[in-house]
């Protein structure tokens, strides 16, 4: 029998505390981003049928959300909107007097430990669904930097932290960083959605935001899900035009993109592990199929291994418990 070398890697596998010590990888409730979606009215708690604990709630329902996150020390809420009135412009985007604008005044007020970020996007607001504007049925990327910079100046009123503009438009971060800096906000930081990947991941989401398109989809503006090198000129141009921090989204479909982005740019660097990835995990755990608790575990050290250093996730209250 021929001889073992001197090094056995079991060695540091046999127990718990060994495993730990020497774990390369580390994940922890501050990285962690639970995404929450504001509506008008007080104390509704609306379910998501295809996300199951996920609901669209008024600001007050939302506070309580965001306070057992923070205790359970995650590190951030990102805040999605559904208004009362949507239009061909999204013009209650910039409503002062908003769901996303009341939610972040409480959130500041309430649970100033948390980091606020907002989505800054048109799709929730238009009542076509696209995240610009519509000239001839194709969205109008010059014509909509205006409004996202409307957008994200009323939120940056409200007090938010970040901005986080996800509409994949030619341009905006640089739109959006010239308004806030000349409007007096040059410490609110923006967290650009810079490679953002059409596809068929995001489906329970646009339930959860009210924001299917009425025609079309959204290969037109959003990355084809091949081109990885795109993704990366995608990251260099958000980062030249001011990004202070950089996304790849979805989350577990790209995790190369992800390395990628981290090992050739070096930046502040989010991951987005959007409604689909969530809803396939919550529905094979509802069949029996997998370990949920172990599943969800993974596949968030999966992201943060990849070189994420924020994780959006609707997981992001119950794995913080876990981590703690």
């Amino acid at each position: 029998m021929p001889e073992f070398p001197a090094y056995r890697p079991r060695r540091l596998r046999r127990t718990e505390a060994l495993r730990a010590l020497v774990r390369e990888t580390r994940l922890s409730p501050s990285q962690l981003v639970l995404p929450l979606f504001a509506r008008p009215g007080q104390g509704v708690r609306q379910p998501v049928e295809s996300m199951p604990g996920v609901h669209q709630t008024s600001v007050d329902e939302l506070v309580k959300d965001a306070r057992a996150a923070a205790d359970a020390g995650v590190g951030g809420v990102l805040l999605f909107g559904i208004p009362e009135h949507k239009d061909e412009q999204g013009t209650s985007a910039w409503d002062d007097s908003g769901p996303v604008q009341r939610a972040v005044r409480a959130l500041k007020n309430d649970v100033p430990q948390l980091v606020v970020i907002t989505d800054v996007c048109m799709c929730e607001y238009t009542s076509h669904g696209h995240c610009g504007v519509l000239v001839n049925g194709d969205v109008d990327n010059d014509a909509t930097l205006e409004l996202l910079s409307r957008e994200a100046l009323s939120h940056a009123r409200a007090g938010a932290d970040i901005v986080a503009p996800s509409d994949m438009m030619d341009g905006r971060v640089g739109a959006i960083r010239s308004a806030l800096d000349g409007a007096g906000f040059t410490n609110t930081a923006i967290m650009s959605y810079s490679a953002k990947f059409a596809g068929a991941f995001y489906g329970p989401f646009r339930d959860a935001a009210e924001s299917t398109p009425q025609s079309g989809d959204r290969r037109g503006y959003q990355m084809d899900a091949a081109n990885a090198e795109e993704a990366l000129r995608e990251t260099w141009l958000d980062i030249e035009e001011g990004a202070d921090i950089v996304m790849v989204k979805p989350a577990g479909p790209y995790l190369d993109v992800i390395a990628r982005v981290k090992a050739e740019t070096g930046y502040p660097l989010a991951a987005y592990q959007v409604s689909g990835e969530f809803a396939m995990i919550q529905a094979a755990a509802e069949r029996g199929w997998i370990d949920r608790e172990r599943v969800m575990m993974e596949s968030l050290l999966g992201i943060r291994r990849a070189g994420a250093d924020v994780i959006i996730t609707y997981f992001a209250a119950e794995a913080a418990r876990l981590l703690r």
